[in-house]
C-alpha cells in the first residue's frame, strides 16, 4: 500500500488554497483527512507531545488514517540524557497506536549527525529506546549514503527515508532502498537559491515540481512499494500550498500504473 501525505497540514498559508479562507484551524485536520490519507506531525519535534493531543487528533480523521510523527528534538539533534524523552514520547504515542493510526516515528537527524561510530551507536541506542515502534530515519548528510549504513538499518529495523532534494556535494542524493517493512519517500523540492541562504525557513521549500519531475519518481516509488508492506509519500514543499498540488500530482501518476495508492 502507497499512502500519499504532505509534510504537515496546519499551515495559514494555505487558507484560501486548499482550506477555505476563514477556516477554523481546529477545521483543518478533519478537511485534511478527507483528501490525503496521512501527515507527518511536526510540531512534535518542537515540543513534547501528549497523549491528551493525539487523542484528539485522531478522533478528527477517518478509519485507517495514519499519522507520521517527528521526533522530538533531544532525540535527534541533542541526544545527551534522553531516557525521559524517550519514555514520554513513547507514552504519547499510545493513542494513535491503539486506534490502529500510528504509522511511524520520522527520526530526521541534523547534518551536523556525521558517520561515525559514536553516531552508529547512537542510532542502535535510538532502536533499543523506541523498543518495537517503528522507525525511519532521515540523514542530511551524504556520507551516510553506503552498503554498510543500509546493512545497519535493517539490522536494527529502521526504515530509510529516500528523499528528493537539491543536489548539493554534502546533501543526500536521491538514493532508494528499502531496509525495513516501512518504505518512505520526502521530497523537499529543489530550490537550488534559497536552500542554504534565507530570511524565513519555509522559503527552503518554496518550490513545485513539474509532473516530468514526478514521473522520474514513480518507478522508483513503485519499485520501493513491492519490497515493503507499507510506503509513505510525503510532499514537504509545503510552502502555499505547493505540497497538496505535488501531493495530488504524485498520487494520480501513480495511480495511472495501476498502483495501489491511497
Amino acid at each position: 500500500m502507497i499512502l500519499v501525505g504532505t509534510g504537515g497540514y496546519s499551515y495559514e498559508d494555505w487558507k484560501g488554497i486548499f482550506y477555505p479562507e476563514k477556516v477554523d484551524k481546529k477545521e483543518m485536520l478533519s478537511l485534511y483527512a478527507r483528501e490525503f490519507s496521512f501527515t507527518e506531525i511536526n510540531s512534535s519535534y518542537y515540543r513534547m507531545p501528549n497523549r491528551f493531543m493525539f487523542y484528539h487528533m485522531q478522533a478528527k480523521t477517518p478509519p485507517g488514517f495514519q499519522f507520521v510523527v517527528k521526533a522530538y528534538h533531544t532525540l535527534t539533534h541533542e541526544r545527551e540524557d534522553t531516557r525521559k524523552d524517550f519514555q514520554d514520547f513513547k507514552a504519547a504515542l499510545t493513542p494513535l497506536i491503539e486506534t490502529g493510526k500510528f504509522g511511524c516515528v520520522l527520526a530526521q537527524f541534523p547534518s551536523s549527525f556525521r558517520l561515525n561510530d559514536e553516531n552508529i551507536d547512537y542510532l542502535k541506542e535510538f532502536r533499543r529506546c523506541m523498543e518495537d515502534i517503528p522507525v525511519v530515519v532521515e540523514f542530511r548528510h551524504q556520507e551516510w549514503i553506503n552498503e554498510n549504513t543500509f546493512e545497519l538499518l535493517e539490522e536494527n529495523n529502521l526504515g530509510y527515508v529516500c528523499v528528493d532534494e537539491p543536489l548539493f556535494k554534502t546533501l543526500v542524493p536521491p538514493t532508494v532502498r528499502a531496509t525495513s517493512p516501512i518504505g518512505y519517500v520526502r521530497f523537499h523540492g529543489r530550490n537550488y537559491q534559497k536552500w542554504w541562504q534565507h530570511e524565513e525557513a519555509h522559503e527552503r521549500y518554496d518550490y513545485l515540481y513539474s509532473e516530468d519531475e514526478l514521473k522520474e519518481w514513480a518507478p522508483r516509488i513503485a519499485k520501493l512499494a513491492e519490497r515493503t508492506t507499507k510506503t509513505f509519500v510525503s510532499m514537504n514543499n509545503h510552502y502555499r500550498g505547493q505540497a497538496v498540488i505535488n501531493g495530488r500530482m504524485i498520487r494520480e501518476i501513480l495511480q495511472r500504473m495501476g498502483l495501489p495508492v491511497q
